[in-house]
């Protein structure tokens, strides 16, 4: 049977923790839809444009894998795409409290979409995009957290 997965986040940036997840993802799921999340409340270092950008490149010969944004509720989002299954990756407790309540009110929204939680590689466990942009503003290393397009990005982006 084939199924599509929907990995959603905001992805400001796109982390190779991220990225861990997807290609481990797509060992198990037919196609994985990567929807960037576009939240006017929301504040990001980097635009909606910019991010699709950025995991376009950084994804660029993974294959059954879409990019999609996303504005709306995830599981409205989820049945639209006609996928049937959630991925979150959890790095922690903290993340997985969170995470958890999420899915249990996915649920309860629409039952028949699953969420599975993917635990990353050991080296990327500590790893976010909010301590990636402030490592990387104050002028951190950083590569072996992102690619390299992204580095540039955020040199870029702060001006380093």
């Amino acid at each position: 049977m084939k199924k599509t997965a929907v990995y959603p986040g905001t992805f400001d940036p796109v982390t190779n923790g991220h990225i861990d997840i997807i290609k481990r993802g797509i060992k198990i799921f037919n196609k994985i839809i990567v929807a960037v999340m576009f939240h006017p409340k929301k504040s990001t270092l980097f635009s909606l444009e910019e991010r699709i950008f950025m995991l376009e490149h950084s994804l660029k010969g993974l294959k059954n894998i879409k990019i999609e944004p996303f504005d709306e509720l995830l599981v409205d989002f989820v049945k639209k795409k006609n996928a049937q299954v959630v991925i979150r990756g959890v790095r922690a407790i903290s993340d997985f409290d969170y995470e958890f309540q999420m899915a249990l009110m996915n649920r309860q929204l629409a039952n028949d979409i699953e969420t599975i939680f993917m635990i990353p590689n050991g080296i990327y466990s500590y790893l976010s995009s909010s301590l990636v942009k402030e490592i990387a503003q104050y002028g951190g290393n950083i590569d072996t957290l992102v690619p390299m397009f992204i580095k540039n990005q955020l040199q870029r982006k702060f001006k380093l």
